[in-house]
C-alpha cells in the first residue's frame, strides 16, 4: 500500500535525499570528464539512469516497509529467476554472462539487484527466527543456504566481484546478529575450502591473473597489471588539489580502460586531487552513518536489519572499489555505487536509499502522532 499522508512528508529524510542528489551531481560531473573524449555517450546514458533512479527512490520511499517483509520470499525468488534467466539467455560481456538486453535500448544486470533481495530475505529470516543468544552452526543452515544460492548463480556467470560483494554484505548481517565463536571458525574453514575449490576449478584465467598481479603488478604491466598500475599513476599525479576538470593526462589520454566504470575514482583523484577524493569519501561515509543511525532507531528487527544491510552494501562497495583502485586489493570488477557508470548498480543504490528513507519516515512520527502502517 502506498501512502501519501502529509506526515510522511514531514518525516521524510531530506538530508539523505539532498545528499544523494548532490552526490549524483558530482558523479555525473566526474563521468562527464571521463567520457568527454569519447563523445559523452556514457555520460548521457548515466544521466538518464540517475533520473530513473531518483524517481524510483522517491517511489520506493513511499512504499510501506511491511510489504517488503510480507513479500520477501517472492522478491528473493524473482531475483533467483532473473539469475537463472541470465545464465541461459544473458548477454556476454568481457567474459561474463551477466546482462539482459531490454528491447535493445538498455541492459540490466540482475546480479546487482539481487543484493537488495538478499538483504530483504535475511532481514525476514531474523525477524521470524530471532533468538537472543548467539547463533550456532545449526541455526545458520537456513541463512547460509539463502546466501549460497545467489552466490553460486553469480559465480556461474562468472562474476567474482559481485559474488564476493554479496558474501560481504550477507556476512556483515549474520555477524551483526551474533554468531558463536566456534561457528565463526567453522565458517572460515568453509570459506577457505570454497576459495581453494574456486581457485582450481571455478576462477577464469584472467581472474587468477588479477590476483597474481595484485601481489606483484609489475610482473605483467601491459596486461593483467595494466589497470592497477595506470590507476595508481593517475592518483599520484593528482597531488593535493588535482589537475582540474578535463585536465588529467591519464584520464583524457585514456590510459585507464575502465575509467568510466570500475576505475572512476582514479579520475576523481587525478582531476580533483587528494582533497576532492577525501570530500567524496566523507560524503559516502556520511550517508552510511545516516543509514546506521536509522538502523539503531528502528522499532522492529526487520527494519533495523534492512537499514543495516543497505549501509553494509554501500560500505563494502566503497572499501573494495577504492581498495582495488589504489592497489590495496585485487581488481575485482566492483563499481563505486552511484559514482561509477552503470545503470543496474545505480538503480540498486537508489532502491536501497529509498527503502531506508521509507523506513525512517514511518518510524519517527511528528509530535507523537501515530502513523498508520497498515
Amino acid at each position: 500500500m502506498i501512502m501519501f499522508d502529509r506526515r510522511l512528508i514531514k518525516n521524510f529524510g531530506w538530508f539523505l535525499f539532498l545528499m544523494t542528489l548532490a552526490f549524483s551531481a558530482i558523479s555525473l560531473l566526474n563521468l562527464y570528464s571521463a567520457s568527454y573524449e569519447t563523445g559523452l555517450v556514457s555520460f548521457k546514458k548515466q544521466f538518464v539512469w540517475v533520473g530513473i533512479g531518483i524517481v524510483t527512490l522517491a517511489f520506493v520511499s513511499f512504499l510501506n516497509c511491511k510489504l517488503l517483509n510480507r513479500y520477501a520470499i517472492y522478491i528473493y525468488g524473482f531475483s533467483l529467476l532473473l539469475l537463472l534467466f541470465v545464465l541461459v539467455f544473458g548477454k556476454e560481456v568481457a567474459g561474463s554472462k551477466s546482462w539482459i538486453d531490454i528491447a535493445s535500448i538498455a541492459t540490466i544486470q540482475p546480479s546487482e539487484l539481487v543484493k537488495i533481495a538478499v538483504i530483504i530475505i535475511l532481514a525476514k529470516f531474523y525477524d521470524d527466527d530471532y533468538q537472543a543468544t548467539p547463533y550456532g552452526f545449526l541455526d545458520l543452515i537456513k541463512p547460509v543456504i539463502l546466501i549460497a544460492i545467489p552466490f553460486i548463480l553469480v559465480m556461474l556467470q562468472p562474476d567474482l566481484g559481485t559474488a564476493v560483494t554479496i558474501l560481504l554484505i550477507a556476512g556483515s548481517m549474520v555477524l551483526f546478529m551474533g554468531v558463536k565463536k566456534w561457528s565463526v571458525a567453522f565458517i572460515l574453514i568453509v570459506v577457505l575450502g570454497v576459495s581453494f575449490y574456486s581457485w582450481h576449478y571455478s576462477l577464469k584465467p584472467y581472474q587468477k591473473d588479477r590476483i597474481r598481479t595484485f601481489i606483484n603488478p609489475s610482473s605483467d604491466p601491459l596486461n593483467a597489471g595494466y589497470n592497477s598500475i595506470q590507476s595508481q599513476i593517475a592518483i599520484g599525479s593528482g597531488g593535493v588539489t588535482g589537475k582540474g576538470l578535463r585536465s588529467g593526462s591519464q584520464t583524457q589520454l585514456r590510459f585507464i580502460p575502465a575509467q568510466q566504470t570500475d576505475f572512476a575514482f582514479s579520475v576523481l583523484a587525478e582531476e580533483w586531487g587528494f582533497l576532492g577524493s577525501i570530500f567524496v569519501l566523507l560524503l559516502y561515509f556520511t550517508i552510511i552513518l545516516w543509514m546506521l543511525d536509522a538502523s539503531s532507531r528502528a522499532k522492529d528487527k526487520f527494519s533495523m536489519l534492512v537499514c543495516f544491510g543497505v549501509a553494509a552494501m554501500f560500505f563494502w562497495h566503497v572499501v573494495v572499489n577504492v581498495g582495488m583502485v589504489i592497489g590495496l586489493l585485487p581488481v575485482a570488477g566492483v563499481p563505486l555505487l552511484i559514482f561509477s557508470y552503470g545503470g543496474s548498480s545505480t538503480l540498486t543504490a537508489m532502491i536501497g536509499i529509498g527503502i531506508v528513507l521509507g523506513i525512517r519516515m514511518r518510524k519517527f512520527p511528528m509530535q507523537g502522532e501515530a502513523i498508520d502502517l497498515g
